[in-house]
């Protein structure tokens, strides 16, 4: 069998997989089997942080793969330690939690808010507010926190205590606090599985105010946004507020399962022992990864971000075929004209492999693609457009 056959026989059928096998890669560049060669603007989804087979990152993994690959959480390793300390100097956090996922971040999140609420306000006050169209994971609990019902339908019944409140709403999310016993607000600052979609500023300044306020923990879900998506480490410090909490995962790690969930002053000290674990939460391998990727996330690298995130806007703009483009950095959706599957279908067969997002193509390349690949993938996408598939 094939690869196409063996993945239908024996994996479980939750993904709807475009039709393309990658073998290897190397960059912003990828291959299938038949040695075709495609630009890669999607980087497994926010993950490939600096794109296939980056050297720095293989040396660092692999030095700690000749060490030792695994050390339970009962004892201390360097790597773990090492990570949790750069991310702290790089944010101003206190402490950190490590786990495997996005949705394990967000969890560990979840139960530090109401954990605080409890001790500071009592354990009525469980009900954390999220937003509508936002996705913050898929396990149970925190498929209840994601705010579509497209998600929650097959599941119910869900985790209770999750409210919805309209995105750039202030009126909405101040009604669903006085009318609840609130722990916490959870949002995306840019909605990405929601369509791209970023918040107003103005918006998120609110929500900290009355956070601040009131004394309900700010959870900021980081997983997509962060790791120098966005043109900044983190995408909330381009609101200019600092959450109680902050998730993240996805590029973190440049290509190995970790999550981080990373605790201010009022946090750090909520989780003690024996509250919460993971067995592979600060793994070696995959902390020696991280500190690869984030150590070289810096201001040169974030102002290229922030420079080719302006020059796929400006060459999209006014292409037949397409309507506009929302976003941050490099986290982008493109609103086109026709089916969205059905364009990034055909610009996989041409050699270009973008993503989708609700209605939009989504694109979320390496941050260290280079220009000329971006103008290969660019053109390819406007040609695609034109023809109005």
């Amino acid at each position: 069998m094939n690869v196409f056959a063996k993945d239908n026989n024996y994996i479980a059928s939750t993904y709807g997989r475009f039709p393309l096998e990658i073998i290897s890669g190397k960059g912003s560049l990828c291959y299938d089997r038949e040695g075709k060669e495609y630009v890669d603007m999607g980087t497994g989804i926010a993950v490939n942080t600096f794109g296939f087979c980056d050297q720095t990152w293989i040396d660092a993994v692999t030095a700690q793969l000749n060490r030792f690959q695994h050390v339970s959480n009962l004892y201390y390793s360097s790597p773990c330690a090492d990570l949790a300390e750069l991310l702290c100097v790089k944010t101003g956090y206190k402490k950190v939690f490590f786990s495997n996922s996005g949705a394990e971040a967000n969890e560990c999140a979840i139960k530090t808010a109401r954990k605080y609420a409890e001790v500071k306000k009592g354990k009525e006050y469980y009900n954390i507010i999220t937003l509508v169209n936002s996705f913050h994971g898929r396990t149970i609990t925190t498929l209840s926190a994601t705010g579509q019902e497209v998600f929650h339908k097959d599941f119910t019944p869900l985790t209770e205590g999750f409210i919805y409140a309209n995105a750039n709403d202030i009126e909405d999310v101040k009604s669903k606090i006085a009318n609840n016993k609130v722990c916490a607000i959870m949002f995306e600052t840019v909605q990405g599985e929601g369509g791209v979609l970023p918040l107003e500023k103005n918006f998120v300044k609110e929500l900290s105010k009355i956070a601040d306020e009131q004394d309900i923990l700010l959870i900021c879900d980081e997983v997509q946004t962060g790791n120098g998506r966005c043109g900044k480490l983190y995408n909330y410090m381009n609101y200019g507020i600092q959450p109680d909490i902050v998730t993240t995962a996805k590029g973190l790690a440049g290509g190995i399962p970790m999550g981080a969930t990373l605790f201010n002053y009022k946090t750090k000290d909520v989780l003690k022992a024996g509250m919460h674990g993971s067995t592979f939460g600060g793994n070696p391998l995959a902390s020696a990864g991280a500190i690869s990727i984030i150590s070289r996330i810096n201001d040169q690298l974030l102002d290229e971000v922030n420079a080719k995130s302006e020059y796929i806007i400006n060459s999209l703009k006014g292409a037949k075929g397409i309507k506009g483009v929302t976003g941050a950095g490099l986290m982008l959706g493109v609103e086109v004209e026709g089916d969205a599957k059905k364009i990034v279908n055909e610009c996989i067969k041409r050699g270009v492999i973008f993503l989708t997002a609700k209605t939009k193509v989504r694109m979320l390349p390496a941050l260290n693609i280079s220009y000329e690949l971006l103008d290969r993938a660019l053109t390819v996408l406007k040609q695609v457009c034109a023809e109005e598939l």
